[in-house]
């Protein structure tokens, strides 16, 4: 993946997406399945759009993470976040 590939995300979606790949419930699958990027091209965005520093401690964070990885879920996940992550606004 290039640069590119970032760049022709919108302003709201990449820092969604950014938003989702720190998240520590959101699998790679979902983020491919909201904005149609392999985890190979996650890592490029991130890559391209954080800090080194910020990246490298997500790279250590994120790799073997099993709720990153669907594969290595427990069957019992079913949801990719907690209920109260996102609160709603009356």
């Amino acid at each position: 993946m290039t640069i590119q590939t970032s760049k022709s995300l919108s302003e709201a979606d990449l820092s969604r997406l950014i938003e989702m790949a720190w998240e520590d419930r959101t699998p790679f699958d979902a983020i491919e399945q909201n904005f149609g990027l392999s985890e190979p091209q996650v890592i490029a965005v991130m890559r391209s759009e954080l800090k080194r520093s910020s990246f490298n401690l997500w790279r250590k964070r994120v790799t073997g993470r099993s709720t990153k990885h669907v594969a290595l879920r427990s069957k019992l996940v079913t949801r990719a976040y907690c209920t109260t992550q996102y609160k709603h606004k009356s």
